[in-house]
């Protein structure tokens, strides 16, 4: 029982911060505590008025502890924190939960961590600089990290099958996507003080949601399936995603499709109450190279995400409804990976971004507009990302 109760509890533990880079401080008497940093210095070469453009530093650390209770019973934590050191000097505590794993009847955890999406749509957040576009966003409920989340974890169905894993969360207000509700959303007024649609408040929603992964016997293949919504009737906020990788012989490859519905998100051109749509895919190959010092890794990688909604080009004036879609990011991306040792890497990313200026995600990676120039044209530039990370 207790191998099963380790095999499922450090997984858990462990998945975000690496499996080889950790020190373990303490090993005692059922007691175990690991410490895990990182130190990324990067920088992203693109058109100033582009978001993300510049100094991209950052450094975590994070703890990851378990203890033994009884023969089939372990509590376990984790702590993360993270501090950006380069344009974007803000801090964030990532990961702050706590929980008991009950072994081969799962594990139950609280406190601030990923969404049950994000095991979905992390498939393809694996590129050397850039990605994520589906796994950490507002768009989509339940796919970032985020606060007060109860999440139940089964990692080999009831010890029944070792290739079938579950979970179940319910975000307690914790979900931070775009769920709107009459009582927290800001209500949008026209000129005759009518309501005409509603924009996210302070506040965060609750929210439901469950995935399935599949693991093929010992292929390298993983097939996963999730849902989440917030509970708001009026205004829901739905997503559901699916994916599959594989893992094997130095190949990685991933891909993920989803589709995110906000109920009644804006007012169409005929005064009517419209949903927005969002939907997108992503694709990802990766080979790893290993030569006499480290291991290289090519990426190659593809993403196209659209959003049927009341958006009004500001360079075109053309008001997308349901009928029609406008990207909201779409580019390829190839880069490169070098691990010198498990402790330091170098990373290099060029980003070809296929967004016009009178897209929407133009309009969403543009933070300033130079005179004289297309509207949005900042967003539409290439990016190239190089950076150098020293992990333990």
């Amino acid at each position: 029982m207790k191998r099963n109760l380790l095999a499922i509890a450090i997984p858990a533990l462990l998945a975000a911060a690496g499996a080889n880079a950790s020190i373990e401080v303490w090993n005692k008497d059922g007691n175990k505590v690991d410490f895990y940093g990182r130190v990324k210095a990067a920088n992203n070469i693109t058109d100033r008025g582009q978001a993300g453009e510049g100094d991209d530093t950052s450094a975590r650390l994070g703890m990851s502890g378990q203890t033994q209770i009884t023969d089939w019973l372990s509590g376990y934590g984790r702590w993360e924190y993270e501090a950006k050191a380069g344009k974007d000097s803000s801090n964030e505590v990532r990961y702050a939960f706590a929980g008991l794993n009950f072994g081969d009847l799962g594990s139950f955890d609280y406190g601030r961590n990923d969404g049950v999406l994000k095991a979905i749509t992390a498939y393809t957040d694996v590129l050397p600089q850039f990605g994520g576009d589906a796994a950490n966003n507002t768009w989509n409920v339940l796919s970032a990290r985020t606060k007060a989340v109860a999440t139940y974890r089964n990692n080999n169905l009831f010890g029944l099958y070792d290739d079938i894993s579950f979970a179940l969360q319910y975000a307690d207000n914790g979900d931070n996507s775009l769920s709107l509700d009459s009582i927290k959303a800001i209500p949008i007024l026209d000129e005759d003080d009518d309501v005409v649609g509603y924009e996210k408040g302070n506040n965060s929603r609750e929210a439901y949601g469950a995935n399935l992964e599949w693991r093929l016997f010992d292929t390298g293949l993983t097939a996963g399936a999730g849902y989440a919504q917030s509970t708001v009737k009026d205004s829901r906020h739905s997503t559901w995603a699916t994916g599959v990788k594989y893992d094997n012989y130095n190949l990685y490859l991933g891909a993920n499709y989803f589709q995110s519905k906000l109920k009644n998100g804006y007012i169409n051109r005929h005064g009517e109450d419209a949903d927005i749509k969002i939907k997108g895919f992503e694709l990802v190959a990766q080979y790893g190279i290993e030569l006499e010092v480290g291991r290289l890794t090519p990426s190659l990688a593809y993403v196209n995400h659209k959003i049927r909604s009341g958006y009004v080009s500001e360079a075109s004036h053309k008001l997308y409804n349901r009928d029609s879609s406008s990207p909201m990011a779409k580019y390829v991306s190839v880069g490169a990976t070098y691990d010198l040792n498990k402790n330091f890497s170098a990373i290099v990313e060029y980003k070809f971004n296929l967004l016009d200026h009178k897209d929407f995600g133009a309009e969403m990676n543009t933070v300033k507009n130079r005179s004289g120039k297309k509207v949005n044209n900042p967003g539409t530039k290439d990016v190239l990302g190089v950076g150098l990370i020293y992990q333990f």
